[in-house]
């Protein structure tokens, strides 16, 4: 990988190009960009997410979702780089099977709203999905692999699911839509 950095303000950037992990400069406009900018983005608000109350083995998960995102932002930055592997998008599958599992099945949409933690996490699967169209726009234009779309898809889905985990901690739900089909049917 590049260079780490010893400056932050480096002022290279003034003219509107960034550099890339193989020291190519690009438009700060650029598709890659907004990619690795949305893919930013989303490790930053699971960060504030990680402030939350939460069970420990949600803790862990985040935490190393984090360090995958950043594996990531890697491979986004170097163009041709593979450093998300197949395994992280299997152990989000793994993690939505088992907490899937442990929750009722729904029956009818839910709001992005609970707990403060749950709320927080329905921004992440939001982020998530805006993170994944930058990354298929970035794949139309040139070749990535497989790993990237299939990673921020499955969490997205994880993040819808781990919401509604924490909005059951300490005996909480799910805050549903109160559709005109659910107000019939109680009618």
């Amino acid at each position: 990988m590049g260079n780490r950095l010893s400056q932050i303000a480096t002022r290279t950037g003034d003219a509107g190009t960034t550099g890339l992990g193989n020291n190519q400069r690009v438009s700060k406009n650029s598709l890659r960009v907004h990619a690795m900018g949305e893919v930013d983005e989303l490790n930053s608000n699971i960060g504030v997410l990680l402030c939350e109350d939460m069970p420990q083995d949600v803790c862990d998960i985040l935490v190393e979702i984090q360090h995958q995102l950043f594996n990531l932002g890697g491979e986004l930055s170097i163009p041709g780089f593979e450093l998300l592997k197949q395994e992280a998008v299997q152990a989000l599958d793994t993690a939505l099977e088992t907490y899937n599992a442990k929750l009722p099945k729904l029956e009818e949409f839910i709001l992005p709203a609970g707990t403060r933690g749950a709320a927080h996490a329905h921004i992440c699967r939001t982020v998530a999905r805006r993170a994944e169209r930058a990354v298929v726009a970035l794949g139309n234009e040139e070749a990535i692999g497989d790993a990237p779309r299939q990673y921020l898809n499955r969490l997205s889905d994880l993040m819808f699911v781990l919401a509604r985990v924490l909005n059951r901690m300490n005996g909480g739900d799910d805050v549903y839509w109160k559709s005109e089909r659910m107000k019939r049917s109680d009618a």
